[in-house]
């Protein structure tokens, strides 16, 4: 599946060795979590694994195989457009994933910096130590749709709109890519007025539970605080929190321990188009 949005073996440098055994040896390593140096020998050379996996990430490869796959999967009928769920999940980061470059990275080849570069690096530094949080918009099979990284002290409310923004999937048939699902499911952390206010204006069901001091609140303020929010108890769902347990099977996803964020974003990428084509 794959295979025709990768890059073409061959051209200057000599002879490529074959995309597959490469990708053989990337998905080895996101789902063992083992450092790039410990890969074994019938991968090949763990450099020649690492730097094509670091130039897909760096180039948009690994971010165009999951339109393509979500283009199929939407043609089949197989994306469940009917719940969708956001939702946040903190893991740690390894000492070695600090302590990265001031400069900013180049893309190879280009004169621009990588996709989803970002200057921090996507690393916080909160109370528990190092750490980031991987903000998931994921469809009611419990697979995801769309990603953001963001350091671990972020909160979760305004990334919302934007990891919702980012679902795309394109119709090979014709057509405007598909957006928006009907119905959106999330935890208290998302019940702010911005979030609920931009739903409705896309016209896009959603329950979240609002937060127990907001609705004192409200009781204590009386009518001017206007009716209280709506909560179908029996609508939520808890398909976010699967998907980021399936997530976190993946060890290189669950432990960071790269130094650039393009780069794990391209490892997460990698892990959910295995989630998308495990049948």
């Amino acid at each position: 599946m794959p295979e025709p949005h990768l890059p073409v073996p061959g051209g200057r440098g000599g002879w490529w060795n074959g995309h597959r055994t490469v990708l053989k040896g990337v998905l080895f390593r996101i789902r063992t979590g083992v450092p790039w140096r410990d890969l074994p020998e019938r991968y090949d050379s763990w450099e020649t694994v690492y730097e094509r996996h670091r130039r897909w990430s760096a180039d948009g490869t690994w971010s165009r195989i999951p339109q393509a796959v979500h283009a199929d999967a939407d043609l089949a009928g197989r994306i469940a457009w009917s719940t969708a769920g956001v939702g946040s999940t903190s893991c740690r980061a390894h000492q070695h994933a600090a302590g990265a470059r001031k400069a900013a990275p180049r893309a190879p080849k280009k004169r621009t910096t990588p996709r989803h570069h970002r200057p921090d690096e996507g690393l916080g530094r909160p109370r528990g130590g190092l750490t980031r949080k991987i903000h998931l918009a994921g469809e009611g099979g419990c697979r995801p749709m769309s990603l953001l990284i963001t350091p671990g002290q972020w909160g979760d409310t305004p990334q919302m709109v934007e990891a919702l923004d980012r679902i795309r999937a394109p119709r090979p048939l014709g057509g405007r890519p598909r957006t928006r699902p009907d119905h959106v499911c999330g935890d208290k952390a998302y019940g702010s007025r911005r979030n609920r206010r931009h739903l409705r204006r896309r016209y896009i069901r959603h329950t979240i539970p609002e937060p127990k001091d907001r609705r004192a609140n409200r009781r204590r303020r009386g009518c001017v605080a206007g009716r209280p929010v709506g909560f179908d108890r029996d609508r939520y769902r808890n398909e976010i929190e699967r998907t980021v347990n399936r997530m976190k099977n993946f060890g290189a996803v669950a432990t960071r321990y790269g130094k650039r964020a393009y780069v794990f974003h391209g490892t997460i990428t990698a892990a959910t188009i295995r989630l998308w084509l495990r049948q």
